[in-house]
């Protein structure tokens, strides 16, 4: 299987079963939704930022249907201003380059210095897709074994609402 396997040893730990889906490279939301697959599957949005002073990395992982707009992300998140991190930190710290950030990149920090938020609105969700680190795959879990997966992980997360089910396009 296609993807880091430090994240089918931790699935497999936790027994969370998954679909997976092979696919050509799909590095953004517009060309990975090409490929989308699950019946009642949400397709999520996966953005690794810093704050200005670069001493805090957030992962944010969302409805892809949502526009992301950054000024309101600042507001909502309530981080100071924020900016898409480089490659670099995004090595460092998720162990991916750019288009394979997902919530399983969690997988590679150990130190737990990235903190997560969770949009309110994917826990309506049934199920939930993200690249198992790295964007040749997807796979599909539940949103609630995507919940055991954040809870198990260790990193400080938060669930903020980012958008209203009404602003979906």
């Amino acid at each position: 299987m296609i993807g880091q396997p430090q994240v089918y040893a931790v699935l497999d730990r936790m027994a969370i079963p998954f679909e997976y889906y092979e696919h050509p490279e799909a590095p953004t939301i517009e060309i990975a939704s090409q490929y989308y697959r699950g019946e009642n599957t949400t397709l999520c949005k996966n953005l690794f930022f810093r704050n200005h002073k670069g001493n805090k990395h957030y992962l944010v992982i969302m409805d892809a249907r949502f526009p992301m707009d950054i000024h309101d992300m600042e507001h909502r998140l309530g981080q100071g201003k924020l900016s898409f991190a480089s490659e670099e930190r995004m090595m460092r710290y998720l162990g991916v380059r750019p288009g394979s950030v997902s919530l399983f990149t969690l997988v590679n920090d150990a130190q737990h210095e990235v903190i997560l938020f969770v949009d309110r609105n994917l826990l309506n969700a049934k199920k939930v897709s993200f690249h198992p680190n790295d964007n040749h795959a997807s796979l599909v879990i539940s949103v609630a074994d995507m919940m055991r997966f954040i809870e198990d992980i260790g990193n400080r997360y938060e669930i903020v609402q980012l958008y209203s089910v009404d602003n979906i396009p």
